[in-house]
């Protein structure tokens, strides 16, 4: 093996040194020769030096693929974290969306919830006394303003879960509350000798665009505030049809010279239906509106004399007749108590008297039971017109 390696070394020498031997380049330059000689030695020395250069350009050239290499990984784990922080955020802001809608729906049905109080109940806003004290991630942004928006709190969606159950809850007890007022109207309403339904479904006129409730309730949240929408909205009609009844006194005079229904004609002696009451008083004495309404007609009616319409609405018209003067006009809306005209004597009449007439959708009806109303009736009608002044029209 050994001498093997030692015929290998002197083969290479030997080639070496025949391709690095002694070699002489001629220069002739103006009719002379010179010559020079290039030792072995300095080839060596300068092919060595070659390759020492060759192989340092190599190594860095090596160096700088392989940072550029290791620079483009950095970079495509820079890119992937990137691409994962990316991913992470888009989660966090719809997360952050979903709560905010949730909470933007709670604000909303807050604000009902808080209106709808207002306006049956009065007081001032129900957000402590629905929503009550806040968990506790939404304590320190909540307690010092309990009219707060929720959304602007931002609890968690547990915490809203459960301010939405108590909203529901709620909901559910102001409907029963709502409709045990309603049944207290619809007695009263009764008491008069009137349909509730009928009265009912004289409300006031509503309409406008139909805008879809962009709220994401889910079942319970619809059908509680659905029942709650549907109570209230009875309660409007039947207390509006309450407040229009009229059971005020149309004049000071207790007494009543003549009833209503079939009486002796005062003029002819012969049987003849009488449509209203009459009050017996002096000349010019006030004559006041039962109930509140607008005055519809200021004139003149065959076997009437002057007479004063008002209308209250609901298909309920009042009538006062045989006046000696007016003191409301066309148009006027006039109040429970106003004075609207002056006690005469004019018309089919045989003395100074008021001639006062209720008419249900133009057909006429006995008076006496609204101006006989129990208290009951009055105190429950009196709370249905304090409510009413409330809501806007």
């Amino acid at each position: 093996m050994a001498s093997t390696t030692r015929v290998w070394l002197g083969a290479a020498q030997q080639k070496l040194g025949a391709l690095f031997a002694e070699r002489e380049i001629f220069l002739r330059s103006g009719g002379h020769v010179r010559f020079v000689r290039i030792s072995s030695r300095i080839q060596k020395t300068c092919a060595a030096t070659l390759l020492a250069g060759l192989i340092g350009w190599g190594s860095v050239t090596a160096t700088m693929l392989s940072n550029q290499a290791s620079v483009q990984i950095d970079r495509a784990a820079l890119d992937q974290q990137a691409r994962s922080v990316a991913a992470q955020t888009s989660k966090v802001n719809a997360y952050k969306r979903s709560v905010g809608d949730i909470a933007a729906d709670l604000d909303r049905r807050q604000d009902m919830l808080d209106d709808m109080v207002r306006s049956q109940f009065g007081g001032e806003s129900l957000s402590k006394a629905v929503v009550g004290h806040q968990p506790d991630t939404a304590k320190s942004s909540t307690s010092k303003d309990t009219n707060k928006k929720i959304s602007s709190a931002m609890p968690g969606p547990r915490d809203l879960r459960a301010l939405e159950t108590r909203q529901i809850a709620f909901a559910r007890q102001l409907a029963s509350v709502i409709d045990k007022r309603a049944q207290k109207a619809e007695a009263a309403i009764r008491s008069f000798g009137l349909n509730p339904a009928q009265v009912a479904q004289q409300a006031r006129a509503q309409g406008g665009p139909f805008v879809p409730w962009s709220g994401q309730d889910d079942g319970q949240a619809a059908a509680a505030f659905a029942n709650l929408a549907h109570s209230l909205a009875r309660l409007n009609a039947l207390e509006r049809g309450l407040v229009a009844i009229p059971s005020g006194q149309p004049t000071t005079t207790p007494m009543l010279t003549s009833s209503y229904g079939y009486r002796s004609d005062p003029f002819t002696g012969q049987p003849a239906f009488h449509a209203g009451l009459d009050f017996p008083g002096s000349y010019g004495q006030p004559i006041l509106a039962a109930a509140t309404g607008r005055v519809s007609y200021v004139g003149q009616r065959s076997g009437y004399g002057n007479v004063v319409e008002i209308d209250h609405g609901h298909g309920i018209m009042t009538r006062y007749a045989h006046l000696s003067g007016f003191n409301a006009h066309v148009g006027e809306t006039v109040t429970r108590g106003l004075p609207i005209a002056r006690m005469g004597s004019t018309g089919r009449s045989t003395g100074t008297h008021l001639h006062f007439e209720v008419r249900v959708n133009g057909a006429p009806i006995n008076p006496r039971r609204f101006l006989e109303a129990t208290q009951d009736v009055l105190q429950v009608q009196q709370i249905a017109k304090q409510r009413v002044a409330n809501v806007p029209a």
